[in-house]
């Protein structure tokens, strides 16, 4: 699958949701779950600093005991930001998020933050992609 990322983001679109690094938890949370998303960019100004997905919220909030009014994203963040470029292909970006086992990536380039690419928008876009596949030769057989 050569398409690029840069079709995906312009299928779905580029909106980015972020927060600061000194938001709660909790807000955090709320912010997800009114967007029905399950990650959100961490980023101090435009600088992308980290990302804080569902997996922090049980593995870094919950399973410590922290208190999510009290404790801010930017203390239980993943930190290591994995990101591609828009360049990228959507064969490629799936190995990203099945080598480094994540499910939210990052888009960016020389000018910073484009979009974030979810594991569920890289398989729609290869289930729409081997649909077409698929039609394309029943038509071929259809024909001949």
């Amino acid at each position: 699958m050569n398409e690029t990322i840069e079709r995906v983001l312009a299928d779905k679109g580029d909106t980015v949701e972020a927060v600061a690094p000194d938001t709660s938890v909790l807000r955090a949370v709320e912010r997800m779950n009114e967007c029905h998303i399950g990650s959100l960019v961490v980023c101090d100004g435009e600088r992308p600093v980290g990302i804080f997905t569902e997996r922090d919220v049980l593995m870094r909030v919950v399973a410590r005991g922290l208190d999510p009014k009290r404790t801010p994203v930017g203390e239980v963040m993943t930190r290591e930001l994995i990101a591609i470029r828009p360049d990228v292909t959507v064969t490629e970006a799936m190995l990203v998020i099945t080598e480094r086992r994540c499910r939210h990536l990052p888009v960016v380039d020389d000018r910073g933050l484009r979009g974030l690419i979810s594991i569920g928008d890289l398989t729609r876009w290869i289930v729409r992609d081997q649909e077409k596949t698929i039609e394309d030769l029943y038509e071929y057989l259809r024909r001949g």
